[in-house]
């Protein structure tokens, strides 16, 4: 699983972070595009997921940032929830049993406790990371925690490149979530497809080492 997380200000703005959506999703190297523009108007956030459902149709599942209302009108797959944000029976009553449902979390006791009914985690800050310049990266070790904690299924997140996934997905994860390492390549498709590759062949090792 390689989830891309937007970021209007990194992406260079809304057009084009739109266009760079679009092209990495093309050849499905992205499972899942998380808009995150949350701190925008709903119409304004109404607007860009329009959008967003055209570049990941056919391509890649669109998952809404905290409201279900905003999913639900654009068509989205799911919608994503901080930890801080309503809880996920709240979301799982409004949105029923139509949206998957996935939760931030930044302990490994969260990832178990409080993720129960979510259909998976996003669980970091594993590396260092802009998003989060205050919040001290945890390392793999977080993910084989709360994998043996009994999380839902965990989507490292926090400085994951290319270079790195394979290892948060050979401690535990499932997937990796990624903004800069795609919306600042010069070549979004190409980026994507490299960070497929190298989580998919993570999983297949771990698949095979425990067969």
């Amino acid at each position: 699983m390689v989830t891309l997380v937007t970021d209007r200000t990194v992406a260079g703005g809304i057009d084009a972070l739109l266009e760079k959506v679009a092209r990495a999703a093309g050849d499905g190297a992205l499972s899942i595009v998380q808009m995150r523009e949350n701190d925008l108007p709903d119409a304004e956030q109404f607007a860009i997921a329009r959008g967003l459902r055209e570049a990941t149709a056919g391509t890649a599942l669109l998952f809404i940032n905290d409201s279900v209302s905003i999913a639900q009108a654009v068509g989205a797959d799911g919608v994503h929830l901080a930890e801080a944000s309503r809880s996920i029976a709240s979301a799982r009553e409004r949105a029923g049993s139509a949206l998957y449902i996935g939760r931030s979390v930044h302990s490994a006791d969260a990832a178990a406790a409080e993720s129960a009914g979510a259909d998976f985690v996003h669980l970091g800050p594993i590396h260092a990371t802009p998003s989060h310049p205050d919040a001290a990266p945890a390392g793999v070790r977080l993910i084989a925690d709360a994998a043996s904690a009994g999380s839902p299924p965990i989507v490292a997140v926090g400085g994951i490149d290319a270079a790195n996934a394979a290892e948060a997905v050979a401690a535990g994860a499932s997937g990796v979530a990624v903004i800069r390492e795609v919306l600042e390549a010069a070549d979004p498709a190409r980026a994507a497809g490299a960070l497929r590759r190298a989580v998919d062949a993570a999983w297949a090792r771990r698949q095979g080492a425990s067969a």
